[in-house]
């Protein structure tokens, strides 16, 4: 469906589909059929999860309402999750693939992969374990830690993506603060529940987001980025009324005191958090690791058997690394201390301090400026894909990830943002930022997305299921190694190491991942690992193996999903002969949109049968 349709499918008739019984009556028979299931099943979780209709622009006109909520962050939330992946799949099983066109037949796959995985997250009963953490990266056995909860995602949210526009947008923010503050105690409650489990933060973590909880709670309610937001974006539109005073009242009298009782209850509980990093030591923890493999992986793929795959992967990266540091006279040591030396090298580092964060980000324009000219030898795909690169706010620096990607709106009223952690320019040496640009942007995230929104060609369906690990995070890691091969480096042997190294690094994912929790690797022994092999500083290493312990088994998702997207390309190339054209398959690649990982190859099967035409 276009994105006119899509409108069209939210407004007012069609949101009375969220109304109606749970399980969907397929009186219709093939297409029709489906995709009345599929509307329904967009209107639901859009009501259920307003933060992601606003990150896509979808909370407009008759779905305003949407822009004042915050999705239910209590237990009876999780628990409406799995309902609503148990009513789907009733309902999809009672769908025959007879009368289905392949286009149809494959949505329904996806979106039955899909709640499947989230109804296998059923019997782990803690943390954000269900259908939309598994869409959406985020399955964590803690509800708050480093680098989620509401504490350290709302601000950033409602800053980066709630629109201000007009004064009902300006009351809907603030519906949304008051919100924040219920979303805080939720999550506390859960909190005291899953401790009565046995499931506390590693002590690691546990004063990580202790510190910046007390951060936070420092500053002055008046000065909090909740109000300097809404107060700033107000007064640039020229809208009356005193919202300053009514986000501070907020602040003071609503979020700082849950988010007080937050802090407490976790420094109550902190006496109770040991050291250990790993799932293993949770009842069932073998299982519900093997689930979050699934969820990072889309494949079912063993610990062990990712755990020797990142032991080879990363001989054979290095090996490469090898030659090229020979060959330009670094031949002291092993690769990583080599690497170690050559990221400590004056000629590649910026300056420490705000005049050095302002370089990188200058950096990283010219870079995305540059790529584009070579685009048109790996697609044929026009996309526009406009990005705006911004530095990680320092009040959640301590515990983010060191970069990432929010795609933008569908109506292309925001473009997809970049985001790097600064917190030190030291982690940054030069040629390490040109592989993670490509990643992050073009033709990595926000190329793939760019496609979701501005070709119109995906159904909505399949736009909010695009959450897909192993094909998201494979096909950014693929893109770098497409940098390579427009000849991003033919000039730079230090970028292309720094290429390799990150392609390496996503290899010692896969084995530091599963040793922590799979092996009952300790933190120290995964970081030191990770360093010995990686080449890049303690600090970084550090706060990457700690995303690991928050979120398990998601970052095995890159590796894995590089490596099958590799083996189709091959496979393209085999049958094919002559006929292959890289364009004809990345284009497949990204028009197949965010799939189950295993699904792709049978779009690949399609593209052969066509002769290569994608």
């Amino acid at each position: 469906m276009s994105l006119d349709r899509r409108q069209l499918l939210l407004s007012g008739a069609a949101a009375g589909l969220a109304t109606a019984a749970p399980g969907l009556a397929l009186a219709a028979s093939g297409d029709a059929a489906a995709n009345a299931f599929f509307d329904k099943t967009c209107v639901r979780m859009l009501d259920e999860a307003p933060e992601f209709a606003t990150s896509l622009g979808l909370d407009t006109g008759a779905n305003a309402w949407r822009k004042s909520k915050l999705s239910d962050a209590s237990w009876a939330g999780v628990e409406a999750k799995h309902r609503f992946c148990e009513e789907g799949l009733k309902s999809l099983k009672a769908l025959p693939d007879v009368g289905l066109s392949p286009a149809v037949k494959l949505n329904k796959d996806v979106v039955a992969y899909a709640m499947e995985l989230g109804l296998e997250a059923k019997p782990f009963a803690f943390g954000e374990n269900n259908f939309q953490s598994a869409m959406s990266e985020a399955s964590t056995p803690y509800v708050v830690s480093q680098q989620g909860g509401s504490y350290s995602g709302a601000a950033e949210f409602l800053d980066s993506q709630h629109n201000i526009a007009t004064a009902a947008d300006c009351d809907a923010y603030l519906a949304r603060m008051h919100g924040v503050a219920v979303a805080l105690d939720q999550e506390t409650e859960r909190v005291k529940r899953d401790a009565g489990l046995g499931v506390i933060a590693p002590d690691f973590i546990m004063s990580n987001m202790l510190g910046q909880m007390g951060g936070m709670l420092a500053v002055p309610a008046a000065d909090a980025r909740f109000v300097s937001s809404l107060a700033g974006r107000a007064k640039a539109k020229g809208i009356a009324g005193d919202w300053s005073g009514q986000a501070t009242k907020i602040v003071a009298n609503e979020i700082y005191p849950a988010l007080t009782r937050q802090y407490e209850t976790l420094k109550g509980l902190q006496p109770k958090s040991t050291h250990d990093a790993g799932v293993w030591r949770f009842k069932d923890g073998e299982a519900y690791y093997g689930w979050l493999l699934k969820a990072g992986t889309n494949t079912g793929m063993t610990a062990e058997e990712i755990h020797q795959t990142g032991l080879e992967q990363n001989k054979a990266i290095e090996s490469r690394m090898d030659a090229i540091l020979k060959a330009n006279g670094l031949t002291q040591g092993s690769v990583g201390d080599r690497m170690i030396a050559l990221g400590n090298d004056p000629r590649f580092l910026f300056p420490d301090d705000d005049a050095g964060r302002a370089q990188i980000i200058a950096y990283l324009n010219e870079l995305i400026g540059e790529v584009r000219p070579k685009l048109a030898s790996q697609f044929n795909l026009k996309l526009k894909a406009p990005v705006d690169v911004k530095r990680v706010p320092p009040d959640i620096q301590d515990g983010a990830g060191q970069g990432y990607m929010n795609t933008g709106s569908l109506d292309g009223s925001r473009p997809s943002t970049y985001y790097i952690n600064l917190k030190s320019t030291k982690n940054w040496p030069k040629f390490s930022l040109p592989s993670l640009t490509y990643h992050e942007t073009i033709p990595g995230h926000a190329w793939q997305g760019a496609y979701l929104t501005e070709s119109g060609q995906l159904p909505l369906i399949r736009v909010l299921l695009s959450g897909f690990n192993a094909y998201v995070e494979g096909w950014a890691l693929y893109a770098e190694q497409l940098g390579d091969e427009m000849g991003m480096y033919q000039t730079d042997w230090a970028g292309q190491l720094g290429y390799l190294q990150a392609q390496r690094f996503r290899a010692i994912r896969l084995v530091v991942d599963t040793g922590l929790h799979a092996k009952r690797w300790t933190r120290e022994q995964a970081i030191d690992w990770a360093v010995a092999n990686s080449g890049r500083t303690r600090q970084a290493m550090t706060s990457e193996i700690d995303r690991y312990c928050g979120t398990p088994g998601q970052a095995c998702g890159y590796k894995v999903g590089h490596n099958e997207i590799n083996r189709l390309r091959d496979h393209a190339k085999q049958a094919l002969g002559p006929k292959f054209d890289i364009r004809g398959f990345n284009d497949t690649v990204v028009k197949t949109g965010a799939v189950p990982i295993s699904v792709l190859s049978a779009q690949i099967d399609a593209l052969i049968a066509a002769g290569g035409k994608g």
